[in-house]
This record gives C-alpha cells, structure tokens and sequence, in this order.
C-alpha cells in the first residue's frame, strides 16, 4: 500500500514484531482481545485457552460478545483454514512465563505468516505495568488515547472500603466437591494490587503449588474469610464447599488488562465488601 507506515513492537518475551502497515485485522486469545476492545482496538475474532469450549466463556467475554466479535474455538485446537479465512495480520496472546504464548502454538502464526505479540500477565510485573504495556500495543495500532477509565476513582472506593470494613477476604477456584484451588494472593498481579489498596487477602498457608494451594473445602473453612471471591470461569465449579458464614462475589482470574475492566472489578469488589 502507497504511503502505509511501517509498524514494529517488542513484546513482553522480547521478540521484535514487525509489519510494513499497521495492522488491522487482529486475531487474539480472548483475554487480549477483551482488553484490546476496551482500549478502541476490536478484534476480528478471538480464540480460548485449553480450559475454554467451543463457545464463548461469558466471564471471560468482556465487550466482545456485544461487539459481535466471533468466537473461533480452543487455541491449540484451532481450525487453522478458518483462521487463515479472517486474514489476520497479527496476533496477539498472553504469557506467563515470559518466553511461550499462552493459548495458541506459535507455529500457527508462522504458518500464517502474520507476527504474534504475547504480553505479560505473569507475576513479574505489577498491575499497573501490565496495564501499560496493552495501553502501549493498542496504541501502536492506531488507538486514540482512550477517555478517563475511572480506574483512580475505583480504588480509591476500594481503599476507603476496605479500610472501613476489614473482612478477610478468600479467594478461589472451585474443583469439584471434595477438591479447591486456594489463590496465593502475591503470585496473582490484581491479587497484589488489592492488599496494596487494604484489602485483607488470607494466605492458604505453606504448600505445593506456585500460584494455588489445592486442598478440601475444610482448608477453606479454617482459613475463616468473611468474603470469597470465587472463580466465575466456566470450566470452575461453584463454591458449594465455601463457608456458610461467608459472603459470595465473581472472580475472574483472567479479567481483560485495560484500565476500564480492573474499575469494574475493584468498584464490584468495594460494593462485595460493603454489602
């Protein structure tokens, strides 16, 4: 194209992306895309995680399901021709562990021929760090710098909430009857940005497991929270073992990194806290 300006971008492994144009169509893990909406860049379509179905996960949806941005399926299960028929020029992921994409084998996007951006969601960066760099890809793409999230208003409530309430605050991920993932809030970026503002996070205790202590509904109990935060993705059991006494509020653990999706979240949370 005459005139198109050339586009480059490192992403969050250091690889150095490239493009002769800006790209426009973009295909993206759905947590990405979600983010990417949010900050004026719609995807084409969006792709899950091994956890995901052949239908939209509705938590884990954001905006795009209102936009009308189609669903393609599981990453690593992926119809590549109808990939190839949305004509993507890039891809965007996410990565935990700063080297490999999260949902999609890396070799589909070399058989596209198109780059693939993955950006940190891992514990090595803040929140606000995380926020920045999609922020940065959005507006490498062409975004207008986006109108006030009203982020700095919602933790701001969050930090007035819970320093006015103090519940002990357990968060988690359903497994079945007899089985819970108990959340280690320092391994979890949003997790840690939530103490920082006052929340009371409590701590499974000592144990195998990086991001997750798993143990039985009882473990749960003892811990003694006044709010849960329960895992609200589909592939999650409901919290059926969660403690009586204790409140009840959505969690996703994959909740879209734009500025806008965290407000909702923290101001849900400081009304979760207040009720």
């Amino acid at each position: 194209m005459s005139g198109a300006q050339a586009w480059g971008f490192t992403d969050d492994r250091g690889a150095e992306q490239s493009a002769a144009a800006v790209p426009r169509r973009v295909v993206a893990y759905v947590r990405a895309g979600a983010a990417l909406h949010d900050l004026g860049v719609t995807p084409v379509a969006v792709y899950g995680s091994g956890h995901d179905g052949e239908v939209l996960d509705p938590a884990k949806a954001g905006g795009l399901a209102e936009a009308g941005v189609p669903y393609v399926g599981p990453g690593r299960a992926l119809d590549e021709e109808r990939l190839r028929e949305l004509r993507p020029d890039l891809v965007v992921d996410v990565t935990y562990d700063g080297k490999s994409p999260y949902a999609l084998d890396e070799g589909v996007a070399e058989r596209l021929g198109v780059p693939l951006v993955a950006l940190s969601v891992g514990n090595e960066l803040p929140l606000a760090a995380i926020l920045d760099r999609f922020g940065a890809l959005a507006a490498s793409l062409g975004a207008a710098p986006s109108e006030e999230s009203g982020l700095g208003a919602a933790e701001a409530a969050l930090r007035e909430a819970a320093g006015r309430i103090g519940l002990g605050v357990l968060v988690l991920s359903g497994a079945g009857p007899d089985q819970v993932h108990l959340a280690r809030p320092q391994a979890w970026p949003e997790l840690a940005r939530l103490a920082e503002l006052g929340v009371r996070l409590l701590d499974p205790g000592p144990g195998p497991g990086a991001n997750w202590l798993t143990a039985d509904w009882d473990r749960a109990a003892e811990l003694r929270p006044g709010l849960v935060l329960f895992d609200s993705r589909e592939h999650a059991t409901p919290p059926h073992g969660a403690p009586a006494a204790a409140r009840l509020a959505p969690w996703n653990p994959e909740t879209p990194p734009s500025p806008a999706a965290y407000a909702r979240f923290f101001h849900d949370l400081a009304r979760a806290l207040t009720a």
